[in-house]
């Protein structure tokens, strides 16, 4: 068979260990239905494309092992199922058609929307799963296993999916390696193919001449796959902006909260100092945020989800540093995808990014580092940054060690709000620090009052020793307000009782 003799004398091992995984997969899914049960889902796409060739040689070597047959394949034994689009491409149709006639598919072509054209088939087959080719990445693909039940609301049946955790780079491996035919629109610098009113040519494979476009193989970075689709925000994917842009301005007086949660048991032993928290505060003022807590977590993936599930409902953001990466004691993320009750998932622009960053080591056919809590990640990268930050939701990771590489990230991130709003910059705190040899007992009073004076304030009091001088702050969003809420603490005293600081 010569996908499988391709395969196996390839010196990729990567493709070698997907392949065998998929093939372990449609091979399973073989042997728990019969020929009359199974479909396979085929649109003309590389995607399907691969699956297509995957099945033939699944297939093949099934009815090797049963040793029923010598493994011919003249006819394909899987009923293949085409939705044949009106906005589909010509060269679409045109290469499904033709991998119909060249590999003798049982094709259904269906005319209808994808639910209505299933319900339809299934009523009319004894049709039990499906095999599909989503990978991790797509819209679809979220909470999906390689073996997944179809949705409430839709026909009962297994959906199959072997290239689950297949990547850009993998799909083309195997094209090239296997030398199948694909959709020559893939020569043309598409890389991702919907409809005709969405997709155009990827502009990274752009040449010289305007009009011509590299091959989609060619595209180094898996990231850019979907670069030449038509993208749509949802309207959830900024969860601290509306769409008005004057929403900006109806914050300016408001009090924007954040949690900052540390993860370590280092620190909850006293062998490390915690030197990021009080730096995050700092900055945190200084764009009008208020901190409503800093806490510290065990490295342990529930003391991490009970934090992140306590603090994200609570606070408009959460930010939190600590236990990522690939030793045991990160569990960061692994905490964050339960507090989201998600799985975590192989993220390929990830996965592509840290290729680029520790390349060799970043090997096999799974990358651990490159897990990440599924349908709910949004990286931003940075042209300065090695790696990308990662925002669930409205929880931010920051991979930083120390307060340089803090510092760092934070200048990113502000930079990135910006140019995309992704945290509302407000006017920093206004602040107010006043000296006195008062005792505690002499203050206490008249700060009281002071309070209730002005609940717009936040006054706060601390002594650097305890014979040192009372210090009181004076915190608030506005510079006139703080200024009236000095100087009626000093009018509560003698002349000369508080300085300046």
């Amino acid at each position: 068979m010569e996908i499988d003799k391709a395969i196996r004398e390839s010196d990729d091992t990567r493709l070698k260990t997907k392949y065998n995984n998929a093939v372990f997969v449609i091979k399973r899914a073989l042997a728990l239905y019969s020929s009359e049960e199974v479909a396979f889902s085929f649109n003309g796409g590389k995607d399907s494309t691969v699956l297509l060739h995957l099945l033939r040689a699944a297939c093949y070597l099934h009815k090797m092992e049963q040793s029923c047959s010598d493994g011919d394949l003249s006819n394909f034994p899987v009923r293949t199922i085409y939705f044949e689009s009106p906005s589909a491409f010509p060269e679409i149709n045109s290469f499904t058609y033709d991998m119909a006639k060249t590999y003798d598919l049982k094709m259904d072509i269906i005319n209808t929307d994808f639910k209505s054209g299933l319900e339809s088939l299934l009523k009319a087959n004894p049709i039990r799963a499906i095999f599909l080719g989503v990978r991790i990445g797509d819209p679809t693909a979220v909470g999906q296993e390689q073996f997944s039940p179809s949705s409430p609301g839709w026909p009962p049946f297994m959906r199959v999916n072997p290239i689950l955790d297949w990547s850009y780079r993998d799909v083309w491996a195997f094209l090239l390696t296997s030398k199948a035919k694909y959709c020559s629109l893939y020569d043309q610098g598409y890389t991702s193919i919907g409809s005709v009113h969405d997709t155009v040519p990827n502009a990274l494979l752009g040449t010289s001449s305007k009009e011509k476009f590299k091959p989609a193989y060619l595209l180094s970075d898996g990231r850019l796959e979907r670069a030449g689709r038509v993208k749509r925000k949802s309207a959830s994917s900024n969860c601290l902006h509306g769409s008005d842009p004057n929403n900006v301005d109806s914050h300016k007086k408001s009090m924007l909260t954040v949690s900052i949660i540390a993860v370590g048991d280092e620190i909850l032993f006293g062998t490390v100092e915690d030197k990021l928290g009080s730096f995050l505060c700092g900055k945190f003022h200084s764009i009008g945020w208020s901190v409503t807590r800093i806490t510290v977590v065990r490295s342990e993936i529930d003391s991490v989800a009970e934090e992140v599930e306590r603090q994200k409902s609570t606070n408009d953001a959460v930010f939190i540093y600590g236990g990522v990466g690939p030793l045991h004691s990160d569990v960061t993320l692994a905490g964050i995808a339960k507090a989201f009750g998600v799985r975590l998932a192989p993220d390929e622009e990830f996965e592509e990014h840290l290729r680029f960053l520790i390349g060799d080591q970043c090997t096999g056919d799974k990358n651990e580092m490159a897990l990440l809590p599924e349908g709910i990640t949004e990286l931003l990268p940075h042209e300065s940054l090695p790696v990308p930050l990662i925002k669930c939701q409205n929880v931010f990771v920051l991979g930083a060690t120390n307060v340089s590489e803090m510092e760092k990230e934070w200048d990113c991130l502000i930079e990135l709000s910006k140019s995309s709003e992704l945290l509302t910059l407000l006017e920093p705190h206004k602040s107010k620090h006043l000296s006195t040899n008062l005792s505690d007992v002499e203050a206490a009073q008249p700060l009281s009052k002071l309070c209730l004076e002005f609940p717009d304030l936040h006054i706060g009091c601390y002594r650097l020793s305890k014979k040192g001088p009372l210090i009181v702050s004076i915190t608030g969003k506005e510079e006139e307000r703080v200024k009236l809420g000095a100087e009626a603490l000093r009018n509560k005293f003698p002349l000369g009782t508080f300085s300046d600081i």
